[in-house]
């Protein structure tokens, strides 16, 4: 896990060459081009981000999502949430999908962070994720979400 700010973000090269793909995308001018919804390909699947927008949950609406071959970077453009992180293994699995390298679960975090515009935080594999949580009562936020080939 990887918490920092986005004029940060050059200070990570070298770890993964496909994370330093995205890690120089976090700029001022990509960000404003993200359009909701809208999947853009930085390096076809090994490299794409996606804008989202939605209302933050409460904690006993959540659940923890990881992955195996993909990283994510959670990137905050406007609003705030939590995001709750802990290893898979002190958690119970819920749902698995191998073909959409999507893993599902339940159980308490090791660490939480609160994500505000111009904070970014990467999520390694081994690194389950509860994401959308409120800090203090709902809020819109508006997010891009880098997806990491880092396995495969």
């Amino acid at each position: 896990m990887i918490c920092a700010k986005n004029k940060e973000a050059l200070s990570y090269l070298g770890i993964h060459p496909n994370l330093d793909r995205a890690l120089e995308s976090i700029k001022p001018d990509f960000l404003e081009s993200l359009q909701d919804g809208v999947r853009v390909e930085l390096d076809g699947d090994r490299v794409y981000c996606t804008r989202f927008t939605y209302e933050t949950i409460p904690l006993e609406e959540g659940f923890f999502e990881a992955h195996r071959r993909y990283l994510d970077i959670h990137l905050m453009l406007q609003g705030e949430e939590r995001v709750d992180v802990a290893h898979p293994d002190g958690l119970t699995l819920t749902e698995s999908r191998e073909d959409g390298d999507f893993y599902a679960y339940q159980g308490k975090e090791d660490h939480s962070v609160v994500l505000a515009p111009g904070d970014f935080l990467v999520v390694f594999p081994g690194d389950a994720h509860r994401i959308k949580l409120q800090t203090d009562g709902p809020r819109t936020v508006s997010k891009a979400v880098f997806k990491v080939l880092i396995d495969g």
